[in-house]
């Protein structure tokens, strides 16, 4: 029983930073109704400049800012740069270019940098508390949910309680009609952009301490678990992703525990099948009425 106490909360802990990265391809998705499958590179590129802040000045939390300011201006510096330029009509397009686009980042990157790991610092103790001789949440991982539920509650007033969410969605949704009702499609799609790219570099900055460390390909399996949550959850919505996440990191959590690490990676993949064979728009994905 202590091993399944242990197990449920690593894999809470686990999901709480997959549902971070989750609602990043979220926001993309309800900004530009596109999976960017270089987030995991471009959250890589912003956890670097964190590094180089935070070994100059020593402060975990300038090096913080640094990532969500330089995740900010890489979102917004792909759109304009890159993705306003694709065929969107395509949407094979858009995934050929982000996939081109992890090519070219992760290159300037090694380049940079070099390709060996560097320790990711943590701002609290990964120690876990112990709760009668049970192991079960550090200072960290609390850190980590309540990261994560901000994320959550500012996304949730975005796309609801405020002016610039509706006009975000209106954008993605309907661009044409957005544009003759006065809305600004490229400004709302450069934000969505911004907005993702900076939950990235958090999620980016919330799970390299607990991995290996920082790396050009540091994100690689953490987007592959991350995408899945999304598509679990649905999406096109953000408790979904959080929910998502928390599947996930059970079942990784669980599978490594009781059939070891190496099945991990068939698990996800087997739940990933399972979602999109039984209910292809995810879990929360609202109800569409039938038509004629």
């Amino acid at each position: 029983m202590d091993r399944f106490v242990f197990l449920t909360f690593d894999g809470l802990s686990k999901g709480a930073v997959l549902a971070a990265f989750a609602l990043a391809l979220v926001l993309i998705w309800r900004a530009a109704r596109i999976v960017n499958f270089a987030q995991g590179a471009m959250a890589v590129a912003a956890a670097y400049a964190a590094y180089t802040v935070t070994t100059a000045t020593g402060s975990y939390w300038l090096g913080l800012l640094a990532a969500l300011v330089g995740g900010l201006l890489l979102g917004a510096l792909v759109e304009r740069a890159v993705m306003r330029f694709v065929d969107h009509r395509s949407p094979l397009a858009e995934v050929i270019v982000a996939l081109g686009l992890v090519l070219v980042v992760q290159a300037a990157l090694g380049m940079v940098y070099g390709n060996e790991f560097r320790a990711a610092a943590a701002p609290f103790s990964r120690t876990a508390l112990e709760v009668g001789g049970v192991p079960l949440l550090s200072r960290y991982d609390l850190f980590v949910f309540g990261a994560v539920l901000l994320v959550l509650l500012g996304l949730a007033l975005l796309f609801t309680r405020t002016g610039v969410g509706l006009r975000m969605r209106a954008a993605a949704f309907a661009p044409e009609v957005s544009r003759l009702l006065g809305v600004n499609v490229g400004g709302m799609l450069t934000l969505g952009w911004a907005l993702a790219s900076a939950v990235g570099a958090l999620a980016a900055m919330l799970v390299l301490p607990t991995e290996l460390g920082l790396h050009p390909h540091a994100m690689d399996l953490v987007f592959v678990s991350a995408f899945t949550a999304a598509v679990v959850g649905g999406l096109d919505s953000p408790p979904g992703a959080v929910v998502g996440g928390l599947s996930v990191g059970l079942i990784l959590s669980y599978v490594s525990g009781y059939l070891g690490s190496d099945v991990t990676p068939m698990a996800v993949l087997a739940l990933l099948l399972v979602v999109l064979l039984v209910r292809p728009g995810g879990l929360f994905a609202a109800t569409v009425a039938r038509q004629a």
